[in-house]
Parts: structure tokens; sequence; C-alpha cells
């Protein structure tokens, strides 16, 4: 999930330049049936460091694994039974589900005190979970073709597409990290029947915006994209930007937030989109996934 801020000039054309620096935000995609929501206590059958600062955990929950669409999150509860702290649970992205076995497959980055504690949890303990949660991306039936676009842990929103569409559209998938260690879901991507698969770094110069408008261009422009998929990078939005308006197409993003309960009660997360009523959408009840468009109104 991306957190939002104001974007940065794009790269591109003095024409594509002119078109993107126009205002754009989140807009609530239309509200399809969603599946029940679960809570339950679910074992952990397995635990791993994936680098240094990244883990995978596997837990047991087949009524969440064999509903759970791709982009929608759960709660995890970080705190033991029994014990009162970390007091609030954490929103995590789904990265995989495997419904034979029912298990959803969650990864995440190491970065304070609730994950620290995420991290001590072993296989065989139970953890409590409530998912799936939030609009998950929407991929119509006309769709034939798609951009993923994922930096960091936010790939980990973007997995679960390949998974469930890689077979039936055309998937070219993008991983960007600051090092080649810190690259998520290349192999699974290709597992999932992905097409192309970029794996960008920092390090070598590769994930700056102009590098991957040109590397996008020359790979799509003959057979563009129906829709842009993006998370965990604002000059990722800022180059879908620019690539949706050189090839007409659309934009979806998942947003981050700090969330309280995940489900729309606590009124925490708002997205500061625009809205018709009094408060703006809920980024883990309308969103986290949102279209990005150009907003009425003329330049900004």
């Amino acid at each position: 999930m991306t957190t939002m801020t104001p974007p940065a000039a794009p790269p591109g054309s003095a024409k594509e330049t002119a078109s993107v620096q126009k205002s754009w935000g989140l807009v609530g995609l239309q509200r399809a049936s969603r599946p029940r929501i679960r809570s339950l206590d679910a074992e952990v059958v397995e635990h791993r460091p994936l680098t240094e600062h990244y883990r995978a955990m596997t837990v047991v929950a087949p009524e969440i694994a064999s509903t759970a669409l791709p982009g929608q999150f759960v709660m995890l509860t970080v705190a033991r039974k029994n014990r009162t702290v970390p007091a609030l649970p954490r929103p995590m992205a789904i990265y995989s589900v495997d419904v034979e076995a029912g298990t959803v497959e969650i990864l995440y980055g190491v970065v304070g005190d609730g994950t620290r504690t995420l991290a001590g949890f072993d296989e065989g303990e139970q953890i409590h979970l409530i998912g799936p949660l939030g609009q998950s991306f929407d991929l119509g039936r006309g769709t034939r073709s798609a951009l993923l676009l994922g930096r960091g842990i936010g790939t980990c929103s973007l997995t679960t597409v390949a998974q469930q569409y890689g077979d039936s559209i055309d998937i070219t998938a993008v991983t960007s990290g600051r090092r080649q260690e810190s690259l998520i879901g290349a192999d699974f991507y290709r597992r999932h029947g992905a097409r192309t698969v970029f794996e960008v770094t920092d390090a070598d110069g590769t994930s700056s915006p102009e590098s991957l408008h040109t590397a996008l261009t020359l790979e799509l422009d003959s057979a563009p994209p129906d829709v842009i998929l993006t998370c965990g990078s604002n000059r990722l939005v800022t180059l879908s930007e620019s690539l949706a308006a050189r090839w007409n197409c659309a934009i979806q993003v998942s947003v981050e937030a700090h969330m309280a309960c995940g489900i729309g009660y606590c009124h925490g997360c708002a997205s500061g989109a625009r809205s018709e009523g009094a408060e703006s959408p809920l980024i883990c009840n309308d969103g986290p996934v949102f279209a990005w468009e150009q907003l009425p109104g003329g330049n900004a």
C-alpha cells in the first residue's frame, strides 16, 4: 500500500508532461460484493526470514484463503493472548493464498516494536487476525493486460493479482527496491505467469522514474496495458500518470494508512480524497485500492 503525497513532475515528453500536470487524486472504485469478514485465531505454520529486514509468515486460515480478493488485507493482532501490548492490530497485505492448504502468506518488514514482536512468533503459535478486508483491485471482464508497479513491501499488495489473473491476462511486473536483496516478488510473478518481470534497484540506477519510463515504453508501446496497478512509492504513482497519459489507460493505486480497526468503525484512516459527504473515504473500507484519476477543475 502506498502513502500518498503530492507527486513530483513526471518524466516523459513535453506533451506528456503538460498532460500530467493536471491535478490527480483518489477516486473510489465501484463497490462490488465482498467476502464475509472472519475473525479467528490462526496457527502459524511457517515463519522465516527472507532478508535482513523482511520476513514471511504463513498461517492456517482457510476461510480467508478461499475468499480473499487481490489487493485485500488482514488485520493482525500482534499482542499474544493474555497480553495487552502492542495494543493495536497491524494491517498486512495478503502476499499469497493457498486454497488447497487453507493458508495465507504475509510478508512484512521489521521496522518497529510491533513488527519486532511479530517477528518473535514461533511456528505452532496462534495469532489473531481479521479479514479479508477492504476494496480489491478491479480487473473487469474486458481487461486483457496489466502493468504492476511495486516498490519494497508495497509489492505485497500486487502479488495476488498475478496469482489470480496470471493465466488469463498478460501481466508485466516491476519490483523495485534500494538494493537487489530488498526486492520482493520477482520469482513469484514468474511462477504465476507474468510475461516480463523488471527487477530494478536504486543501487544500479535502474529504479529511477526516467530509466523505468524508457524501459517500459520500449517494452509496451506496441501493446500498452489496459490498466496500471501500483503500490509502495509516490514516484511510481507519478510514473504511472505519465504512462497512463501516453497509453490512455486507467490507474489503480493501493494506499497505506495507520489503522486501529481496519473495518471502518474508528474512522481514523480518512483518505483525504474529495467526497460528497462530510468525511472523505476511509482507506480501510473504501480502499485500500482506489482509482487514481485526473480531477475536474483544470491544472493544479
